[in-house]
């Protein structure tokens, strides 16, 4: 499947990017990109090139696990940007990883939900229950928060630490009641017999921002700071393809990972890319970012996976906000005539 619009043609056309002076980066140098392989809108740039054309670099996927792996590759220097959770990228921050946060990959909304087999209703009826979360991740927080918000004591229930994949073979076996994950394994469980009881998106009238983000090693982008502006390029082009044809979006992303429409539609529409504009402000200091990474923070703090004391009086420092200032700096016209 090809996307058709033209927007996309455009984007594809118009990816070129100003030099900043910086050190040439080998052209048989790739840039190396870590992912989950679930769907979300930069898959788009992944399976259409946006981001060898952004960056003008050959790029190397490579994909791990949970966040915990992801980490594991950054402070071994084996990739140079990633996309992890936000509590993986605050124990990473906290312990001392030389890395920056550049960009918001997703806020979550519905793509991370709790889902139970009967008799269970509500968070309340967890208790005495098994429930399973894949440790140290944005669902793991979301659910500890649900807990919290509920008043329903995490002693109280028989928390079990699953892999993703995991999870569904688990459920089937009724070796849990209920798990707390993203898709396409929440659709996997409801599609046998589970129902959910609770979405991320109904824990932000209480406070709770959860989100994603793309991290970049310090060092490679004092080396290629063109190349991380030509990521948040292509990163930005992604989700703007999905908002101009949503379908043929949705339809790229089923091929490429080889997954269900259905699932795939679900999981992107329980998503949200914020416009790198709307990004810069959730970065800068003031936004909702370094605060919510706070919270995270404290929570990391209890669960005992970070001391109090490497917490920083403030995560804002990590907001590198550089590359994405220039990502907005728009390809004169001239050079977008040519291109089309």
């Amino acid at each position: 499947m090809i996307l058709r619009s033209r927007w996309i043609a455009l984007a594809l056309a118009c990816a070129g990017l100003v030099g900043l002076g910086t050190p040439a980066q080998a052209a048989d140098e790739p840039v190396r990109l870590g992912w989950y392989g679930a769907p979300r809108l930069w898959v788009i740039g992944k399976a259409t090139a946006l981001f060898e054309k952004n960056m003008a670099a050959k790029v190397e996927w490579a994909q791990f696990p949970s966040g915990a792996a992801a980490l594991t590759a950054l402070a071994s220097k084996q990739v140079d940007i990633a996309r992890m959770g936000s509590s993986p990228t605050v124990a990473g921050i906290a312990r001392g990883l030389p890395v920056d946060v550049i960009a918001i990959a997703e806020v979550i909304s519905t793509s991370e939900r709790l889902i139970a087999r009967a008799p269970i209703s509500s968070i309340a009826d967890l208790k005495g229950k098994r429930v399973a979360y894949p440790p140290g991740s944005t669902a793991h927080y979301a659910l500890m928060a649900a807990l919290k918000v509920n008043k329903v004591a995490p002693k109280d229930v028989t928390l079990v630490s699953l892999a993703p994949s995991e999870m569904v073979a688990a459920w089937r076996r009724g070796d849990i009641d209920a798990a707390y994950v993203w898709g396409p394994f929440t659709q996997s469980m409801e599609a046998a017999g589970g129902k959910e009881i609770l979405s991320t998106r109904q824990l932000q009238k209480d406070g709770y921002f959860v989100f994603n983000t793309f991290v970049v090693r310090r060092e490679f982008a004092a080396r290629y700071p063109d190349k991380v502006v030509g990521f948040l390029r292509a990163l930005d082009q992604s989700a703007d393809a999905y908002r101009q044809d949503k379908d043929a979006a949705i339809q790229l992303v089923a091929k490429h990972l080889n997954q269900e429409e259905s699932q795939v539609r679900a999981t992107l529409e329980g998503l949200y890319t914020p416009p790198n504009a709307e990004q810069l402000e959730m970065l800068a200091q003031g936004g909702k970012v370094a605060p919510a990474m706070m919270d995270t923070g404290r929570f990391l703090v209890e669960l005992g996976e970070i001391r109090s004391a490497d917490l920083p009086s403030s995560f804002a420092p990590a907001l590198n906000t550089t590359y994405m200032k220039l990502s907005l700096i728009h390809i004169s016209e001239p050079t977008r005539q040519e291109a089309i």
